[in-house]
């Protein structure tokens, strides 16, 4: 077993407080947010169930953790009500809508630009 995986191999929770495992090497019965989603699931309330962790030069912690949730409790994905959907294409349309020349744009405003290609570019 190498070094890293050691650190990162801990399925009673004893060190990390909660069930860990290497990144990959986790049980059937857990989920990430992610991979629930493209279930048709959600965590629905629970707790987080253990977590996968692997070491990562990018995060100052020097380890990327990632959560995991229990497939067995989680929840169907609430469907889309007509006020949710008005609600979101409200806000889409917020952020077509380009706040100089007020004309939607038909994609969304850069925030690096905060305005339109066309009223951000000087000719």
């Amino acid at each position: 077993m190498s070094h890293a995986f050691g650190k990162c191999y801990d399925p009673t929770g004893a060190r990390h407080g909660i069930p860990t495992f290497p990144w990959k090497f986790a049980p059937d019965g857990y989920a990430t947010r992610r991979q629930l989603r493209a279930r048709g699931l959600r965590p629905g309330g629970q707790d987080i169930a253990a977590q996968v962790m692997r070491r990562s030069r990018r995060r100052k912690s020097g380890v990327s953790v990632a959560y995991l949730y229990r497939i067995d409790a989680a929840k169907p994905v609430r469907p889309m009500t007509p006020g949710r959907y008005a609600a979101l294409a409200k806000a889409m349309l917020a952020r077509r809508t380009c706040p100089q020349c007020r004309t939607d744009a038909g994609y969304c405003i850069p925030t690096s630009l905060g305005m339109c290609v066309t009223c951000a570019s000087p000719s």
